[in-house]
């Protein structure tokens, strides 16, 4: 056994994450490691390297987060705000309802939780706290709604399933609509109960109905576009990416005036660039180590360990959605699709289960991984903009995470939630 290279490559990689090594050096080292020992090739590594990011479908990452620095730069985020506080009024959990939704609509414009969060919490946690909610329940509401981004499209989470599981991402993006609603009224149903305990309630809004819909209209026209050219085969989820950059560029530079110098400009280049390079560093790395995983014969063995467990698909099942659950807990998204998905696709082809229905319920996974501790880098963002502890903001996200539970056990149990959409357009 200790001759093992597939042993060998999970210890090289989970020792340095022990030591809080960065998640794509941990899968680089382990893959090099092995791949020299065992003299896999190491000619190989610039090949798989350059092959891993150098996808057309991939091209819509960095689009996307270009996107959504744009459109939070341009005052969108702040507008659509305003007009959800209009339309919620001073019911009770006014602003929390407000939170569920804007950061629903916020996952259609960028795609990525982290981002929402520093979009939307800016604004709406200081909001919460003047008007008398409690700071950890106000952030971690922000923070777990957030996690839809990766959910609702467009999502780069779909990008990189699509990619590594060969499924049409049009027919994710489609898919992954209803389930996103889904979870997101499910802890809507949280925020209501918690808000009628504690006498939460909105505020009076400052503008009226029309001026406010008036002002968030291009905000709400951004999803349409971008969604709108999708479905309606107008453009590739890649396309649509460079459409909602122009569209962003647009309405920051000429509707709202908001985006007015070529520093401002500048900053949303810096800022977009930085995040881009921490995903696509993350996906190369990744990319070798699923390389490495496939020589060695980890994939066929990690398969062949979970069928033994069970022929039941209902246990297999619950099995993957347990070791989904506990991986979000201590890695990124990115990393868990390149690390675990070669494992499951040969699960999905021995059950005849859908790959676009597994696809959503791997993502919604991540989605609740993405906001349970210990590395939940949602609740970590929140934290930060909220001023508190990491401690605090875990404990009033546990009503939220236990309701996105309740969903992603819907989410599995009727798989027409997420394939009616698809079939309804003709994408699957």
């Amino acid at each position: 056994m200790l001759e093992d290279p597939a042993l060998w490559l999970l210890v090289l990689f989970a020792l340095p994450l022990l030591v809080r090594v960065p998640i794509a050096i941990a899968l680089g080292f382990a893959a090099i490691v092995v791949a020299w020992f065992w003299d896999l090739g190491l000619m190989m590594f610039s090949y798989n390297f350059f092959a891993g990011i150098a996808k057309f479908p991939l091209l819509a990452i960095p689009f996307f987060i270009i996107a959504g620095f744009i459109m939070e730069r341009a005052g969108i985020a702040a507008r659509l705000i305003a007009f959800m506080e209009v339309l919620t009024g001073t019911m009770t959990g006014g602003l929390g309802v407000v939170t569920v939704l804007v950061a629903t609509f916020w996952g259609a414009v960028s795609g990525s939780g982290p981002a929402t969060v520093a979009a939307l919490g800016l604004i709406l946690i200081p909001g919460m706290v003047k008007a008398g909610y409690d700071r950890p329940f106000s952030a971690a509401a922000v923070s777990v709604t957030s996690g839809l981004a990766i959910v609702i499209p467009p999502s780069i989470a779909f990008i990189i399933y699509g990619g590594i599981a060969d499924v049409s991402v049009p027919a994710l993006f489609a898919a992954g609509f209803i389930p996103g609603l889904v979870v997101a009224m499910f802890i809507l149903g949280a925020v209501l109960i918690i808000s009628h305990k504690y006498g939460y309630r909105g505020k009076k809004p400052e503008l009226g109905l029309w001026q406010a819909f008036r002002q968030a209209f291009f905000g709400i026209l951004a999803p349409v576009i971008i969604l709108g050219g999708i479905y309606g085969g107008v453009f590739s989820p890649t396309e649509a990416a460079a459409v909602a950059v122009i569209y962003g560029l647009f309405v920051g530079c000429f509707i709202y005036k908001t985006i007015n110098s070529l520093q401002a400009l500048y900053e949303i280049f810096a800022s977009s660039v930085r995040a881009t390079a921490v995903v696509m560093i993350v996906v190369t790395c990744a990319g070798l180590f699923s390389w490495v995983a496939s020589a060695v014969g980890l994939v066929e063995k990690g398969s062949q360990v979970l069928l033994s467990v069970s022929e039941q698909q209902f246990v297999v099942l619950l099995m993957i959605n347990l070791i989904l659950i506990l991986a979000g807990m201590l890695l990124d998204a990115i990393s868990i699709y390149y690390v675990f998905l070669p494992f499951l696709l040969p699960i999905v082809a021995h059950f005849n289960w859908d790959p676009i229905w597994f696809g959503v319920m791997m993502t919604v996974n991540l989605a609740i991984g993405q906001v349970t501790p210990p590395v939940a880098v949602n609740l970590y963002m929140g934290a930060n903009i909220s001023g508190i502890t990491m401690e605090k903001i875990s404990a009033a996200a546990l009503p939220f995470i236990f309701a996105a539970l309740l969903a992603l056990a819907v989410i599995i149990a009727f798989p027409q939630l997420s394939l009616m959409l698809p079939h309804f357009l003709g994408l699957a």
